[in-house]
Parts: C-alpha cells; sequence; structure tokens
C-alpha cells in the first residue's frame, strides 16, 4: 500500500456533502503528506424512494414532504446557501430539481473506473445545487460525463442498462454494516470515521492521526541480525 485510503459516503442531493467535500479538500490541501492519500467517493441515497419531478423544486417538495409551510423551508436553505458561501460554493434552491439520485450515482462509479471519481462527484453537486439540473436526466448526465472526459457512448450504454447498479447498493449496504446512518461520512484508513461536514481543523487533525498510523503499519520492519552460515540466491554459502 503506498497511499492512505479516505473513503467519503455522499449523496449528490445532500448540501452538506458538498460543504464538507470543501472543508476536507481544504484540509488536504495543508496536509504535508497529501501526495500519499487516494480519496474514494462511494455512494448513498438519502431518499431511495424519490420520484424525479422537474416541475417542483427542493424548497416546495421539502414543505410538502415535511409539513412545513414553504416560508420555512426556504429560510432553512438559505442558512445553507450561507454556510456553502463560506467555502466558496454558490447555491440555488430555487433551481434545484427533485431528482433520484441513483442513476447519477451510477454515472460516478463508471467515473471511477476511469480514474475521474473526483471528478464526476463536482461535476454532479455543481449541477445540482449551482446550476438547477436535473441529475436524473440521462441527456444531462451524458454531456456531464463528456465535460469530464468520459465517453459517450460508454456513458449511454451505462445508462440504458444495469450497469453498476450493484456497486451503487453495494456502497449503500457497507455504509449499513459501518453504522453510518447520515452523510457525508468519512471513513480514514478504515479506522477513523468523521461524521458531518465538520470543520477543516476536525479533519486535518483526524488525517494527521490516521497517516501517523497508518505509516507505522506499513513500514518495513527493522530487524536486528545475528550473523550465522547461510545461502544467498546467488548460491553463495557460507
Amino acid at each position: 500500500m503506498d497511499r492512505m485510503k479516505v473513503e467519503i459516503w455522499s449523496d449528490v442531493m445532500c448540501p452538506f456533502c458538498y460543504i464538507g467535500k470543501r472543508r476536507f479538500e481544504d484540509a488536504l490541501q495543508q496536509f504535508a503528506h497529501k501526495d500519499k492519500i487516494e480519496v474514494e467517493w462511494k455512494s448513498f441515497q438519502l431518499n431511495p424512494d424519490m420520484k424525479t419531478d422537474p416541475t417542483l423544486n427542493i424548497n416546495q417538495y421539502l414543505a410538502d414532504i415535511k409539513g412545513w409551510n414553504l416560508e420555512y423551508a426556504q429560510n432553512m436553505n438559505a442558512r445553507v446557501t450561507e454556510m456553502a458561501a463560506q467555502v466558496g460554493l454558490t447555491y440555488d434552491f430555487d433551481k434545484a430539481v427533485v431528482a433520484n439520485s441513483f442513476n447519477a450515482h451510477r454515472l460516478s462509479h463508471l467515473a471511477k473506473k476511469h480514474g475521474l471519481g473526483e471528478a464526476a462527484e463536482e461535476a454532479l453537486f455543481k449541477a445540482y445545487f449551482t446550476d438547477g439540473k436535473n441529475i436524473d436526466d440521462k441527456a444531462t448526465l451524458i454531456e456531464l460525463g463528456i465535460v469530464i472526459g468520459l465517453d459517450a457512448d460508454e456513458i449511454s450504454q451505462t445508462l440504458n442498462s444495469d450497469a453498476f447498479a450493484d456497486a451503487v447498493k453495494y456502497d449503500i449496504a457497507e455504509a449499513r454494516h459501518l453504522g453510518i446512518q447520515g452523510v457525508p461520512f468519512f471513513v480514514m484508513n478504515n479506522k477513523y470515521g468523521v461524521s458531518g461536514a465538520q470543520a477543516v481543523p476536525v479533519f486535518a487533525e483526524t488525517l494527521e492521526k490516521s497517516f501517523t498510523e497508518w505509516k507505522q503499519e506499513n513500514s518495513k520492519p527493522q530487524l536486528t541480525i545475528i550473523e550465522g552460515e547461510s545461502c544467498s540466491p546467488d548460491g553463495d554459502c557460507r
């Protein structure tokens, strides 16, 4: 193992996942051994039964399913928008489309297969929270995939089949097995879990601690050798 793994469970439609992504990136950028960190994105669905409805925006949807009035939903999302702005993100909940995220996760897995998992997550988050795009629309997903470097035909074949459906379900099942009940959730070196869009120093401290242990676990053993008669691979026996 030449790099320590950080696994991140998230959902494309989770506002704190995008904020958490930025804060983690901030901590990673400051980390002295960032070239020794491998980040892997994992799928999670906050609302797997959500029905895609481009005629609804997320403010109205939340008001309807939570029993809130529309103004309350708008005010709540306005507070989240302010949090996002603090890390340089632009949220526009008035444009956000109610869409099931399963196909977006399948696209993310296709991207991960080609080493483009990070690019896919960024593109999908921006499409949903900033640009108001329907992340369950195949034409939109093909467009996003092309922009990050995926082949249009391969994206189309993926979306028109059940490719990577099992991979998405496996990630969700793995999250359940680990006891993950909400996202974002960061697992470092398969030992330390960080739940939520934590402050940058929390990510930095956990990175440092995880990496120190990982380095110790993967260092070559230092042996004190007592010499005696032996044979080397070149046939020299003495």
